[in-house]
């Protein structure tokens, strides 16, 4: 009986075990090559699962703050001079059919905010002097971190709540009867401090006190500086485009109107771009540990030759040598590309959790990943393994 001259085939447990065995012999220089694929795509995924948590956090925060706020001011007028709102914008305002809630604040000009009357008056340290409605809360969707908000009663007499970036450049950590700040010359008592406001920032350097109390003890002209207003979620296009006129019907040209939740999309989309070129980074860094990988095949082609002749003699065929140097690099990619989605998504994990967002890491990124490195290993061992193939076994046996 003749025996059979077709080459046996290699399965897929035949060329895990072969490829592996490559790896086995050379653990060093394996784990090195495949550390270069684990930083690029760990660099990558960690930049995605950052971002992805940062842009999660903020439409928590949208949502939880609502996107529907619109806010108007004073702009300039004609010939640039400053200009101001009426007494009544307010009121106007409010008859506005699809709003909501309105309050407003009104900056005290000439009024600084102390912690003591020794400090030199140059030293302000940023901090604004507002005049406060008792609903500013509720419409701007502020809350209190320590002590309590302004009410019927403190509203008329020095009392101020102060914002958390002005509480925290005064020194102030605790609300109390004994704790004072000069408020434009006047004493006042503090009684709140505000939690971070994410839709309106000014408020963070502020010292607010209340309407009646700003026009008796610190000369406030009464003229709101900046009108918060809460409209249906459907509407909020309609009544942006009618504020302005309402707010100032003699010269609405001279009103700003914005929506702060505009700000933070822009800031995120800053993020974005930002995001992408640490992106670019990452794989840069993939590209790198791709000549490592590509580098070490070629080592082990060179350092494995008389291996190859022997396979070559046993009746291995060219495709055979060529699969098997193929699957090594595959496999040194892969290991490195898993290592890598691991390390990403921990340093997610962990960074994160110390902003205090939630982590977030799309799956497209993790799968994305895994393809790229063998995407990668595809290209760097290519050449290796053609070239292994190419070897006749009397070449691969003669050599030294």
């Amino acid at each position: 009986m003749r025996a059979s001259l077709t080459p046996a085939r290699l399965g897929a447990a035949d060329l895990v075990r072969v490829g592996g065995a490559g790896l086995r012999t050379r653990p060093m220089r394996a784990f090195l090559s495949a550390l270069g694929i684990a930083i690029g795509i760990a660099a990558m995924v960690a930049v995605v699962g950052v971002s992805t948590s940062s842009r999660a956090d903020l439409e928590r925060t949208l949502e939880a703050l609502g996107t529907n706020l619109l806010t108007a001011g004073p702009g300039n007028d004609l010939f640039g001079a400053p200009a101001t709102l009426p007494t009544e914008s307010v009121a106007m305002v409010e008859r506005i059919g699809p709003v909501t809630d309105v309050s407003a604040t009104g900056r005290v000009a000439d009024a600084r905010v102390y912690r003591s009357d020794r400090i030199p008056e140059v030293e302000t340290n940023g901090l604004l002097a507002l005049a406060a409605r008792l609903d500013l809360l509720s419409t701007v969707g502020a809350t209190m971190s320590r002590g309590t908000w302004l009410n019927e009663a403190t509203a008329r007499y020095p009392a101020v709540v102060l914002g958390s970036t002005a509480a925290a450049r005064l020194g102030i950590g605790t609300p109390g009867e004994d704790v004072r700040v000069l408020v434009g010359g006047e004493w006042f008592t503090v009684v709140g401090i505000l939690a971070p406001v994410p839709l309106a920032p000014e408020l963070d350097v502020a010292a607010l006190i209340g309407w009646p109390a700003a026009e008796s003890y610190v000369d406030f002209d009464g003229l709101p500086t900046t009108i918060y207003t809460r409209a249906r979620e459907s509407a909020v296009p309609a009544v942006r485009e009618v504020l302005a006129a309402t707010a100032n019907p003699e010269a609405p040209s001279e009103v700003k109107v914005s929506r702060p939740s505009d700000a933070l999309a822009a800031k995120q989309a800053a993020d974005r771009a930002f995001t992408g070129l640490l992106l670019g980074l990452g794989a840069v860094a993939l590209l790198v540990g791709g000549v490592g990988v590509a580098n070490t095949m070629v080592i082990s082609v060179l350092e494995r030759r008389a291996e190859i002749g022997l396979r070559r003699s046993l009746g291995a065929t060219r495709g055979q040598v060529r699969v098997q140097f193929l699957a090594e690099s595959l496999l040194l990619s892969l290991l490195g590309g898993a290592g890598g989605v691991a390390v990403g998504t921990a340093v997610t994990a962990a960074y994160a959790t110390t902003q205090g967002w939630p982590t977030v890491v799309p799956v497209w990124a993790m799968g994305g990943g895994l393809a790229a490195t063998l995407f990668i290993g595809a290209v760097a061992g290519l050449y290796p393994a053609v070239r292994a193939a190419r070897m006749s076994p009397t070449e691969a046996l003669s050599a030294p």
